[in-house]
């Protein structure tokens, strides 16, 4: 507890940081906004406190667990999953600092809904207004949402018996960061996708890296011997994390300052000071990794641990700018104070032209997130099948191909047309659909990465998990297991299609940017798993006989074509309000686009089939191929001894004097391979 309050004394930087930019530019003044009264000073100060210190816990609680699950080892390799020792402590230390990520949350939506309100906090009826306010304003339930999953992620810190369970609270710590992220200085922007997908990734990168960071100093006496091996780990993260936050800082700032002499503004001086932190960073970063690891495993660390406390207070530095940004209006973007038009009000963007032929190739708008995904897993398997080539491995170059061109067909499904007007015509979102549930997986499965994975990853031999090691842990999981098995698999992708079409989450996933982003992963892994039962050839995964996945193709194809059919003769627009208040004034009427879609659909449906049902006949005759090989190695082996047995066994039946018994009929079946029916032939072939 006295170490996690010595942490916290670095997010009085951040805070000082913070009150002191707002107060030069005037951030603290009280703005008289006609029919709105003033918070009082109280919520102006407060606020941006609360929110750095809120900041800072959610950092340092990912970092910490980001260290359990990936960096530190344990004590004694024989250990393995036990979550001991250093491992132990830090889990309770997120424990701790997760607690009070959850009610400082409670503590900012508090001052957040006294602040857009203009009540005071000790106003009559405040705490039920604020009430009101979390259950009943998207911006109350993002807020109260982060609120509760620090809460959880508490409790799964103190449950977590293994290493392998620190990957829980660590997924909902990640998740905590997105509800952050649809709160923050780039929520409200006109490009409201892309800026928030930007901002998640700044701030997972910059949790990773100033997290990890200052977990480290936190527990630097307690990993003793432990945080060399530590302290090379973290440098890796941190130099992919250094990439993540130049890249989406940049991208971000050309979202909200366009224009070079928008750099003179308040906002531009901010966005300047974090910059020039973030290159000093760089060169910190850059130092210690070539200069201060080699001294620490000299067993010189005190200039180490200096250096470290120097790039600490800079990071809580730039914190603080991050929070005086969010509380600082952009400048404003050309045409920001023109009327918008109710496909800008729900798209965040224009509504697009009408669609024609040539559409389908030029139109395209960034799915920044699903973007950045793709190009990480084509760059990994690229990087990933160079090495086995630099090692003198070889690896397949149609596998690489059907990887690539997977990601590829899934970047065109979310950035180019299908994304573009999935949210205008419902014939456009079944395109979308279909491909990244069906199509895209296909390809993705005959990647087969997770033997890729498996072959180029370094096998840690000290205990801890590194990409290698939770690959495995992944794909043996239970969970995995349960949810790959051939009949769980087929009935997820089919019940999937019914309940997201005539259910709300269709809905919801036109209206809300994080239901969106669920859709489009929920129905990437469904389709993944079913391909994977069908075509796969990973490790590790149950796949039935190949009669059985015929026939389960087949079957699981059959229900989507009735689903198509069901929706073609359904008279009645689905989220008929949301495509009505667009106002589209182009193209055909929405009950017939949707029977568009559904005709669509059922197309769709049919050439990832064949590509299934091709790779379905491949693999099987090389099965049969592999089978053969084998029986012919093992008769080579033996001397032929088996296919004698069964030679004799058909001497005996000729001569009547046989006993048959359950290894003369196996004996037989396995022979059948190898000889002729007629025993005359057989006799003379041996």
């Amino acid at each position: 507890m006295r170490r996690l309050a010595g942490a916290f004394g670095f997010a009085l930087v951040s805070v000082a940081t913070a009150l002191v930019l707002l107060a030069s530019i005037g951030g603290f003044d009280a703005v008289d906004v006609p029919g709105l009264p003033d918070p009082g000073a109280a919520t102006r100060v407060g606020l941006p406190v609360l929110q750095a210190l809120r900041d800072f816990a959610a950092a340092l609680t990912v970092g910490l667990l980001v260290l359990t699950a990936f960096c530190v080892p344990p004590e004694d390799s024989t250990l393995g999953n036990e979550l001991t020792g250093a491992r132990r402590h830090l889990v309770d230390l997120a424990m701790l600092s997760s607690a009070v990520w959850s009610v400082l949350g409670l503590a900012l939506l508090t001052f957040t809904y006294s602040d857009v309100s203009g009540a005071r906090p000790d106003a009559s009826g405040f705490v039920e207004q604020t009430i009101f306010f979390a259950t009943s304003f998207e911006l109350g339930r993002y807020l109260l949402a982060g609120s509760a999953a620090a809460a959880l992620i508490s409790v799964a810190c103190v449950l977590a018996r293994t290493a392998t369970a620190a990957i829980v609270p660590l997924a909902l710590s990640i998740a905590g960061l997105w509800t952050i992220s649809l709160t923050g200085h780039a929520a409200g922007t006109l490009n409201h996708n892309d800026a928030v997908d930007l901002q998640f990734l700044h701030l997972v990168a910059i949790s990773v890296w100033f997290g990890g960071l200052l977990a480290m100093v936190v527990t630097r006496t307690r990993l003793g011997g432990l945080l060399l091996p530590t302290v090379r780990r973290y440098s890796v993260l941190a130099g992919w994390c250094l990439v993540v936050v130049a890249f989406s800082g940049l991208l971000g700032a050309l979202l909200r300052v366009p224009r070079l002499s928008d750099l003179g503004s308040a906002y531009g001086t901010l966005l300047g000071l974090k910059s020039l932190a973030i290159g000093l960073l760089a060169a910190l970063g850059w130092w210690q990794r070539r200069r201060l690891i080699d001294q620490l495993a000299a067993g010189r660390g005190r200039i180490f641990g200096k250096v470290i406390l120097v790039e600490v207070a800079t990071l809580a530095i730039a914190a603080g700018v991050g929070v005086a940004l969010s509380r600082t209006a952009p400048p404003p973007a050309p045409g920001a104070f023109e009327r918008l038009t109710a496909a800008q009000s729900l798209l965040g963007r224009d509504l697009p032209p009408p669609l024609g032929a040539r559409e389908w190739f030029t139109q395209w708008s960034g799915d920044t997130l699903w973007l950045v995904v793709a190009l990480f897993m084509m760059t990994w398997y690229v990087v990933a099948a160079r090495r086995l080539h630099r090692r003198g491995d070889r690896w397949s170059a149609p596998r690489t191909a059907a990887w690539l061109f997977g990601w590829i067909l899934f970047v065109w499904a979310t950035s180019g047309s299908p994304g573009v007007y999935g949210e205008v015509l419902f014939s456009m979102h079944m395109v979308q659909h279909m491909t990244i549930a069906t199509a895209v997986p296909a390809f993705l499965v005959l990647g087969t990465p997770v033997t890729l994975a498996l072959r180029s990853f370094r096998r840690r031999t000290d205990g801890s998990f590194g990409p290698r090691e939770w690959v495995q842990r992944v794909v043996l999981s239970l969970p995995l297991q349960l949810l790959a098995a051939p009949v769980v698999a087929a009935g997820l992708f089919i019940v999937s299609l019914v309940a997201f079409y005539y259910s709300s989450p269709f809905r919801l996933s036109l209206e809300s940017h994080t239901a969106h982003l669920l859709m489009v992963a929920h129905f990437l892994i469904t389709g993944y798993l079913l391909a994977n039962c069908l075509v796969g050839a990973d490790p590790g995964l149950h796949r039935p006989s190949y009669p059985l996945r015929v026939l389960l193709l087949m079957v699981t194809f059959a229900f989507h074509a009735l689903f198509s059919v069901s929706l073609m003769a359904n008279d009645s627009v689905l989220a008929a309000d949301w495509f009505a208040a667009l106002g589209r004034p182009w193209g055909d009427s929405s009950i017939d686009d949707q029977k568009l879609g559904a005709s669509i659909g059922w197309a769709l449906g049919d050439y990832p089939l064949g590509i299934m049902a091709a790779a379905l006949i491949f693999l099987w005759v090389q099965a049969d191929g592999r089978e053969r090989r084998r029986f012919d190695r093992r008769e080579d082996r033996d001397g032929g001894s088996e296919l004698a047995s069964y030679n004799d066994y058909l001497r005996t039946l000729r001569e009547g004097t046989a006993r048959r018994g359950p290894e003369g009929h196996t004996r037989a079946r396995s022979g059948l391979t190898r000889a002729e029916p007629s025993s005359e032939k057989s006799e003379q072939g041996k």
